[in-house]
């Protein structure tokens, strides 16, 4: 009997010095001065924001607007301006929408809850409903959407809705990237119901 509550002892002994270790182990230092994460502020915050991308066929010769075409406006009520960090970023901390104008002046809009523009990879990030409807009518929502305006290039690893009121299709999946006007689409997960019309 007395060997059995010795046992016992050293178990309860073993539990109790291992709990000991691990919560001995949480780290409860105030960092403070050199050590204590740098409080990042932009350089500017732009309310009510609006920016029109333009681009010209030749070189400029005049300042005239007939010579440039708008390609793109953003327009956000707050921009914050991270351009002088190391990697420089500018967030749109409350929403944004992107209106985004074809050779042919047809306009398709982008809108989200969030977005970052990250200046040094030419990457954007939009996240929170997400919703691109293009000129024609084609509209796909998200939960978060990456734009490569270098490749001009758009995907996501996140569900997605897919309608197409062309062919009457409508396509949930997960995971898909495509251009930007829609001519080349590759879904990586499709499921639920899809609806394709036959020739």
């Amino acid at each position: 009997m007395i060997l059995y509550f010795r046992n016992k002892f050293k178990r309860i002994a073993i539990v109790f010095s291992m709990a000991m270790f691990f919560l001995g182990c949480k780290d409860t230092y105030q960092r403070v001065g050199d050590e204590a994460p740098a409080t990042i502020f932009p350089q500017g915050v732009a309310q009510n924001f609006t920016l029109t991308y333009t681009e010209v066929d030749e070189a400029l010769g005049t300042e005239e607007l007939k010579d440039s075409r708008v390609i793109a406006v953003l327009t956000s009520p707050i921009s914050e301006d991270f351009d002088n960090l190391r990697f420089p970023y500018r967030t749109f901390p409350n929403g944004l929408q992107v209106d985004f104008f074809d050779e042919e002046n047809r306009k398709s809009v982008v809108k989200a809850d969030y977005g970052i523009i990250y200046s040094a990879t030419n990457l954007i990030d939009l996240r929170g409903n997400v919703v691109l409807e293009s000129h024609d009518g084609k509209k796909l929502e998200a939960p978060q959407l990456y734009w490569d305006r270098t490749n001009e290039w758009i995907f996501t690893q996140q569900k997605f809705r897919f309608t197409n009121p062309e062919d009457g299709t409508l396509m949930d999946g997960e995971g898909m990237d495509f251009n930007k006007d829609f001519s080349f689409f590759n879904a990586h997960k499709t499921y639920g119901l899809m609806t394709i019309k036959e020739e």
